[in-house]
């Protein structure tokens, strides 16, 4: 049996609420929106974070942040944790990778080095792009293109743009010959429309007078939310003026229209022999809170602006249709791995998603913006359990979040103190806890147990003793009282030999 290549394209800070076949508004993803029409879209699809560099840990090794080690931005993943190029490539794919990375732990840019499991022909991350500008368009790019009178004058269009330029390397990376016995896995990483919102001034022209509606979700108050939410809010002023529901950026939603049409170009350079067999991957690594909540820019919540992003996955033949059950970021590297045929290692915790349990829950991470200083306040540990009707979010030093997904999309209203659901947060708790243990999360603590809301909170204190799972690379983990390949010795069994 022939297997299939994979297409996989993720754009930076692109939610749900910034795609039209999501969000319903006219926003002019319609590249988008064709793959959601030919495809299967996940509309309870969650990032790992809801920041950069731990979301695409989570996208690209299939381990949680918190193991794998970039639990915050510019972290790198540790030695022993493979990625996604790893996989496919030992497994017989040509791997190539295009676009911004943000996983090597250096800066926002990257080394402009590429890692030895993807084609170095094709690597581009932001360095290599920035090694191809002048340090005048370099200040530009960063600094000085933000009106349309900019972008004229210093005459930009879209071949000055990181997207562009990505978006040649892949088609050129598709018109190459493939050997028949060699299928490929090319990842397309755009930094749009994430800042400095670089596009062709007719993308901007069309957006000076556009407002996109919040709704409620503007005139939050916060008064029944976690203290960082109104500490991040008052230190970061929401661009939402006083009694407005509005917010108006044309910068960001230029560029999220500029980016859906880089992705069409790559889409569209797929030859009729290849889009027969290929799977074509959609997301995006986190959203932007745009003003609700009062809140802008991404950090520690789980509201839906920033933490259930777009996935859509069009297969090569098949029924387009809907998926409602709950699917995370973590689920992507198992989901292709059964595709291609390659065995998952124990390691990765995620599941197949096209035939996952509706009855599943995910989790949401959260624990440090950035390593270089103390933006957006620090260390904030959060954990979030996503079920098909309920979000339950443990601030671990503040007021925890419950809401209901059905009744209250928007999480106006926190309902971890009402009696009215307290069976069903004590499920989603328990369900929590559980996981966290299952996956071996390294800020488990006790705490996470004992909420004030919890009369029979249990401190979990002890537990089993449990060896780094195999990874199909790694020596052998060793006991360390014995030096033997570990057992999975339980903590109790070890305890009579003191």
């Amino acid at each position: 049996m022939k297997r299939p290549n994979f297409l996989f394209i993720m754009t930076d800070t692109q939610a749900t609420n910034m795609v039209g076949c999501y969000s319903g508004k006219p926003l002019n993803t319609n590249h988008i929106d064709q793959l959601a029409e030919e495809g299967i879209r996940f509309n309870s699809a969650y990032t790992c974070s809801p920041v950069c560099t731990p979301a695409r840990a989570g996208l690209f090794t299939g381990i949680y942040a918190n193991q794998s080690g970039p639990w915050t931005n510019n972290v790198a993943p540790g030695k022993n944790i493979s990625t996604m190029g790893r996989y496919f490539k030992d497994a017989g794919y040509q791997t190539c990778y295009i676009g911004k990375w943000h996983l090597d732990g250096h800066d926002y840019f990257g080394t402009g080095v590429c890692p030895p499991e993807w084609d170095d022909e094709f690597w581009f991350d932001g360095a290599n792009y920035l090694a191809e500008l002048t340090e005048e368009q370099i200040n530009l790019w960063r600094n000085g293109l933000n009106s349309v009178e900019e972008l004229q004058a210093n005459n930009i269009d879209e071949t000055f743009t990181w997207a562009y330029r990505i978006s040649n390397r892949a088609i050129d990376f598709l018109q190459r010959p493939h050997p028949e016995d060699k299928p490929f896995l090319m990842v397309v990483s755009y930094d749009e429309p994430h800042h400095p919102f670089t596009c062709p001034v007719e993308y901007l022209e069309k957006y000076q007078d556009f407002y996109y509606d919040l709704g409620e979700k503007a005139q939050d108050t916060l008064t029944d939310k976690p203290v960082h939410h109104r500490l991040w809010s008052q230190a970061m002023p929401s661009p939402v003026e006083e009694g407005s529901r509005y917010y108006h950026h044309p910068l960001y939603f230029a560029c999220n229209d500029f980016v859906d049409d880089q992705i069409g170009r790559v889409v569209n350079a797929l030859t009729p022999e290849q889009r027969e067999n290929t799977w074509i991957i959609y997301t995006s690594d986190h959203g932007e809170m745009m003003g609700a909540h009062r809140l802008i820019s991404k950090g520690a919540a789980m509201y839906d602006d920033i933490t259930r992003i777009p996935l859509i996955m069009r297969p090569p033949q098949g029924s387009p249709k809907q998926v409602d059950t709950p699917v995370s970021h973590i689920d992507l590297l198992p989901t292709m791995m059964g595709l291609a045929g390659i065995p998952k290692p124990d390691i990765l915790p995620g599941d197949n998603i096209l035939t996952a349990d509706p009855e599943r829950g995910v989790m949401v991470e959260f624990n440090r913006y950035e390593i270089e200083h103390d933006s957006f306040g620090g260390f904030i540990p959060v954990r979030c359990w996503v079920t098909d009707a309920f979000k339950l979010v443990l601030n671990l030093f503040t007021t925890d979040e419950l809401y209901d997904r059905r009744n209250d999309p928007n999480e106006m209203h926190n309902l971890i103190d009402s009696p009215r659901y307290a069976e069903q947060r004590n499920q989603l708790h328990d369900a929590l806890l559980d996981y966290m243990d299952k996956i071996r999360d390294p800020f488990r603590t006790y705490q996470w147990a004992c909420r004030p809301w919890r009369a029979d909170a249990v401190p979990r204190w002890m537990g089993a003793f449990r060896p780094r799972p195999e990874d199909g690379y790694s020596p052998v983990v060793r006991d360390y009282d014995t030096g033997l390949p570990t057992q999975g010795v339980k903590v109790e069994e070890k305890k009579q030999k003191f």
